[in-house]
């Protein structure tokens, strides 16, 4: 039984320990989703800084968004869907609630760095709006949508799962492997 015990304190302290602060705060479906958001950010930011300069300009067709040009899209929708719920982006991304600014952002000409520096910036904002949003008003629906913003929120990270997997898919056809499968 102690070993039991011990096995178990021993767990619970590595995924404290592993767990960023905000998210074990956080209980409920935003706990759970901040949670899911901080595991896709680990691994997009991780793909983004093991992809090669020349591989953000990678596209597997035409008309299909480059590696940059996706990891820019993440970054927009990360300002973007916050805002849609009434968080005023940085200024410096210029996106409102129109979806024209947040287009117009992701097709931003930036270096493979200041899409890393990008990237990183949108997560935590996206992180912190989460944060901050009451549970008490996550089932309450949103204008004339009748969508809710706990629907909001689960489309955030369905849509950064998406773009995750898109990613690894252009990852390994460049020969890049994924940081956390080596």
């Amino acid at each position: 039984m102690q070993n039991i015990l011990r096995l178990f304190t021993i767990t619970a302290t590595l995924v404290a320990i592993g767990t960023p602060l905000a998210a074990q705060t956080r209980e409920g479906v935003m706990g759970d989703l901040l949670r899911d958001v901080t595991q896709v950010e680990q691994k997009a930011v991780g793909l983004a800084k093991a992809i090669p300069a020349t591989g953000y300009q990678w596209r597997p067709a035409k008309d299909v968004r480059s590696t940059g040009e996706v990891f820019m899209h993440i970054a927009s929708d990360n300002y973007f869907m916050p805002v849609i719920l009434g968080t005023a982006a940085p200024t410096d991304t210029g996106i409102t609630k129109e979806y024209s600014t947040a287009a117009a952002f992701e097709k931003r000409t930036m270096s493979r760095d200041a899409i890393i520096a990008e990237l990183e910036k949108s997560f935590a904002f996206l992180k912190a709006a989460m944060n901050a949003a009451p549970e008490a008003t996550l089932n309450t629906p949103m204008g004339t949508q009748k969508q809710s913003p706990r629907a909001l929120w689960i489309s955030t990270a369905t849509h950064l799962h998406e773009h995750l997997g898109q990613l690894i898919a252009y990852a390994r056809s460049n020969n890049v492997v994924p940081p956390w499968s080596k």
